[in-house]
């Protein structure tokens, strides 16, 4: 299946972890796919992998450098019918604990990253009368646990970011939807499970095999599924899907 013959993917984040995934699959699947990320190593890596892959080192924190990363897709490639706003950080510590530093930094990628992500897309869609925006959110953004205070107010920013973001671009045929993830087997999980069994005294794994138990599925999700959900989202099948919140989580939120 081709759906993204000729299409132009930007993912920001696109080097490492779900990022990669839909790298991979939007490429399969035809696309011309542009891994934006921090690391610029990282990004050459996964892009040179791709059949038609492009690697940009991008800030998302930074106006001109979300800029001039759209601004290099455009001169490379002359449109961009896809964005996946993948780029996320996970701070987590109890609420007197949250530095202001770490808080700052959340919102600084998680919110304002998206932001100026979907700014910088924007005309271009709107000219082109075309385009789709996933945002890559969390059930964070639905619910929230202890020492999650950053985190959960940046998700449901976004959330409220995605709405907006909807309904001005919609009269463009542009369409915005975010994916809200569970507990999935990505690397900041897998970073997340270090520190606290560390803190515990636990074996690498436990707290993982915890979340899992705690799902209706008694499992992880992966990124592979994630990403067939973000390539769905972006997809002319899912043209007229709008404005929506999707969970991906194995059931976790329904009890």
């Amino acid at each position: 299946m081709q759906r993204f013959q000729d299409n132009v993917i930007v993912i920001t984040g696109g080097a490492r972890g779900i990022g990669k995934a839909c790298a991979e699959r939007f490429a399969a699947e035809g696309g011309r796919v542009a891994v934006l990320d921090i690391d610029e190593a990282a990004a050459m890596s996964t892009a040179e992998a791709l059949d038609n892959g492009l690697a940009i080192q991008c800030d998302v924190t930074d106006r001109d450098s979300v800029q001039g990363a759209i601004e290099a897709v455009l001169e490379a490639w002359g449109r961009v019918d896809v964005l996946v706003a993948n780029a996320g950080v996970y701070r987590g510590a109890p609420l007197p604990e949250v530095s202001l530093e770490d808080w700052r930094l959340v919102l600084a990628v998680n919110l304002t990253g998206v932001m100026l992500s979907c700014q910088a897309v924007a005309p271009t869609m709107m000219q082109q009368a075309g385009g789709s925006i996933v945002i890559m959110s969390s059930m964070g953004g639905k619910t929230s646990w202890p020492a999650t205070a950053a985190y959960s107010a940046s998700k449901s920013g976004e959330l409220g970011l995605m709405r907006s973001v909807a309904q001005e671009l919609g009269p463009h045929n542009v369409n915005c939807n975010a994916v809200c993830l569970g507990h999935a087997d990505t690397e900041m999980m897998r970073a997340v499970d270090v520190r606290i069994c560390e803190e515990n005294g636990w074996e690498p794994g436990t707290y993982l095999q915890q979340l899992a138990e705690t799902n209706p599925m008694k499992r992880l999700g992966t990124v592979e599924e994630t990403a067939a959900l973000i390539t769905f989202l972006a997809s002319e099948e899912a043209r007229y899907i709008n404005g929506q919140a999707i969970e991906i989580d194995g059931g976790l939120l329904m009890c």
